[in-house]
């Protein structure tokens, strides 16, 4: 962007036409998310403001967070947030992008969960938190215990979950899997399960900036799961059920380590919105 005078409008247009020449996913709107960042104001107030000349400092605040785009940082990095289940959820490097996928477990979830009753669920490899502080939000009587490896991840999910209300119902614990606590009603997750062999291959905004120890399932990206199916039965009731969120093609494997195992039985897979099959849910039996 030279020296010439730029509106809000130039600068939308500007940056769209870039971002699409780079082959950048849903580029005018994330030259919006940036443009709103940059000027500290929502994205709707762009659109009341099209025609304002732009000052340099401003022109210097927008140009520093398009280059960051321009390099493949995610958008939601940049602008440090990114909204699930109708919520605004603070995300950093330290934790995966909460996805509209992930959504799809959480809506079964509930399914599963009575309005008035005091079920224990745990959510296993929280990351920002966006499954666990969804279902403490939306089901008052659930108490959740949500696990990471990651102290940084935990750091971010409980700051989401005192930001919305929901800190008192949930026990966030360092851990690989489950933690000390037990007897859960439902486990949920969304572990890594992409295949090492598919690592190289995924799009620069996750490869290069997402953190790899939630993607990274193993040789067939089962291994988290292979290792929550086995374990999980030594925290939960008879009865017991799991959701899993799962990647394309994976279901039939998913259903044969269920299966296979003494206390776990496939019950059903549920897809997402591109038709995937992306949630598996389990039974204890």
């Amino acid at each position: 962007m030279n020296q010439r005078t730029w509106t809000i409008r130039d600068v939308l247009d500007w940056a769209t036409k870039d971002f699409g020449a780079r082959g950048i996913d849903s580029p005018r709107l994330d030259a919006e998310l940036l443009v709103a960042r940059a000027l500290g104001v929502d994205r709707i107030e762009l659109y009341l403001d099209l025609g304002r000349p732009l000052l340099e400092e401003e022109r210097g605040a927008i140009r520093e967070l398009l280059i960051r785009r321009r390099e493949r940082e995610p958008v939601a990095y940049i602008v440090g947030h990114r909204d699930f289940y109708g919520r605004r959820f603070s995300v950093t490097p330290d934790v995966l992008i909460p996805r509209p996928d992930t959504e799809t477990l959480v809506e079964h979830a509930l399914r599963l969960i009575p309005a008035d009753v005091p079920l224990r669920v745990a959510d296993v490899g929280t990351g920002s938190g966006a499954i666990a502080i969804s279902i403490a939000a939306e089901r008052p009587r659930v108490q959740v215990v949500a696990t990471d490896v990651s102290q940084e991840a935990l750091l971010v999910a409980s700051s989401n979950a005192l930001a919305m209300g929901v800190s008192d119902r949930i026990q966030f614990e360092e851990a690989n899997l489950f933690g000390h606590e037990g007897s859960f009603d439902l486990v949920l997750s969304n572990p890594p399960y992409v295949r090492a062999a598919d690592i190289p291959h995924l799009q620069e905004e996750v490869r290069d900036y997402e953190p790899s120890t939630a993607l990274s399932g193993g040789e067939d990206g089962l291994d988290v799961v292979r290792a929550l199916i086995s374990r999980a039965a030594e925290v939960t009731v008879t009865g017991a059920q799991m959701l899993v969120e799962i990647g394309a093609g994976q279901a039939r494997a998913v259903e044969a380590i269920a299966n296979e195992s003494a206390t776990w039985q496939y019950n059903s897979t549920y897809l997402d919105l591109n038709r995937i099959e992306r949630v598996a849910h389990l039974r204890r039996t």
